[in-house]
C-alpha cells in the first residue's frame, strides 16, 4: 500500500479520518457516531472530523449529545453490548475524565467480567496535545492512563495514511480503543490511497532509517523527530525514526532490532516526563536489547508542569527539535560513531 496507488492523491489528517468513519459507515449499518458538535454544528465538529456525515447518514447514526461526557460516554457503551459499533467523539481528550468510569471501569472490564461472552466494540476519539496556546485544561497528552488500564486499546497515529488505516482497525476490533489524534496534526497533509485497507495493531512504523541513534517517537513528535533528523544529518549523525503507531498492543520487538543496530535509544512525547509511556518503552528495551546499549537511553517529553496558555512558556514546557537534537549528540559523545556497533 506504500507503492505507486498511495502517491495518486494527498489529505490532510482531517480528511483521512473523515474518509475512514464515511467508508465504515457505509460498510456497516451498525458503525454510529456520538458526540459533542459532531453534526449540527456545520465545520462537523471542532476540527471537521465529522463534515457532511450528518447530511449523508442522517441523525439516528450521527448523533448531537448534550454537554454530558458521562452520559454519552456511557450511552456509546450501551449501544456496544446491544450490537451497535459506535464511535464516541471528546472535543478534547481532557474531558474524559468525566468518564474515566465508564471507560476504565466499565468498557474495559465488562468482556473480561463475562467470560468474553459480549464484545464491546467501542471507538473513543479524542483531540489532545500541546502547541496552540489551549492552556492546561485543553493541552494535555493523557495516553499514559489510558495504556495502564488493561482491556482498553490505543492508538495514536502520527500521519494521514496511519490515521485512515487505524481507525478502520478499531471500528471493525470487538474491543474498546482508545483512538488519540493531536491538535496540531489534522492540518498536515500526506498520501492516502484510495482503495480500502487496514493497518493492523502492534506494528511499528520505521519512519525513517539511520545508523546511529534509535529514535521513538509518539504522534506529533514523529514530525519533531524528522526535523531533528535532518539537522543531525548535516553533522553525519543519523537518527532511526520509529512510529509505534499503537501503544498497547506495542511493538517492542521492532525497537530492540533497531537498537541492537544502533546502540542508542532516545525517547520523545509531549506528555509529562514523570511515568510516561517515554519509561515503559526505555524497560522494554532494557530487557529485550541491554547488552547492546552503548549509552544509557535518553527521554525527551514534557516537563512536569501543567501546559502554559503562553505561547513562550508552552513551547518550553514541551519537547522541541532543538531539544532532540542535544539529546542525540549527547547520546553519540560517549561512542563515537565509527564505535563497535557502527
Amino acid at each position: 500500500m506504500r507503492g505507486e496507488q498511495i502517491e495518486e492523491r494527498s489529505l490532510t489528517y482531517a480528511q483521512a479520518l473523515n474518509e475512514a468513519l464515511r467508508e465504515e459507515m457505509q460498510r456497516d449499518a451498525r458503525v454510529i457516531l456520538l458526540g459533542e458538535d459532531i453534526g449540527v454544528w456545520g465545520g462537523g465538529g471542532v476540527f471537521g472530523v465529522t463534515k457532511g456525515l450528518l447530511e449523508e447518514f442522517g441523525a439516528e447514526r450521527v448523533r448531537d449529545t448534550p454537554i454530558s461526557e458521562a452520559g454519552f460516554t456511557g450511552a456509546g457503551l450501551g449501544a456496544a453490548l446491544a450490537g451497535l459499533r459506535p464511535v464516541v467523539e471528546f472535543m478534547y481528550v481532557d474531558f474524559s475524565m468525566l468518564a474515566m468510569d465508564q471507560i476504565c471501569n466499565q468498557a474495559a472490564k465488562i468482556r473480561w467480567m463475562l467470560g468474553g461472552d459480549v464484545s464491546v466494540p467501542l471507538v473513543i476519539r479524542a483531540q489532545q496535545g500541546a502547541g496552540r496556546g489551549n492552556g492546561p485544561q485543553h493541552s494535555q497528552s493523557l495516553e499514559a492512563w489510558y495504556a495502564h488500564t488493561p482491556g482498553l486499546k490505543v492508538v495514536m497515529p502520527s500521519t494521514p495514511y496511519d490515521a485512515k488505516g487505524l481507525l478502520k482497525t478499531a471500528i471493525r476490533d470487538d474491543n474498546p480503543v482508545v483512538f488519540l489524534e493531536h491538535k496540531l496534526l489534522y492540518g498536515t497533509r500526506g498520501p492516502v490511497p484510495k482503495e480500502d485497507y487496514t493497518i493492523p495493531f502492534g506494528q511499528a512504523a520505521i519512519v525513517r532509517q539511520g545508523r546511529h541513534v534509535t529514535c521513538v517517537a509518539l504522534s506529533y513528535q514523529v514530525h519533531k523527530a524528522l526535523e531533528a533528523a535532518d539537522v543531525l544529518a548535516e553533522e553525519g549523525i543519523e537518527l532511526e525514526i520509529i512510529d509505534p503507531r499503537t501503544l498497547v498492543p506495542y511493538d517492542r520487538e521492532t525497537v530492540a532490532r533497531s537498537i541492537m543496530k544502533t546502540g542508542r535509544l532516545l525517547v520523545t512525547h509531549q506528555a509529562p516526563e514523570r511515568a510516561g509511556f517515554a519509561a515503559e518503552v526505555v524497560m522494554c528495551a532494557l530487557e529485550d536489547a541491554f547488552d547492546y546499549f552503548d549509552a544509557p537511553p535518553l527521554r525527551v517529553c514534557g516537563k512536569n508542569v501543567p501546559i502554559p496558555y503562553s505561547l513562550t512558556l508552552e513551547a518550553a514546557a514541551i519537547p522541541q527539535t532543538e531539544d532532540l537534537v542535544r539529546a542525540a549528540k549527547r547520546l553519540v559523545e560517549g561512542v563515537p560513531l565509527g564505535g563497535r556497533r557502527s
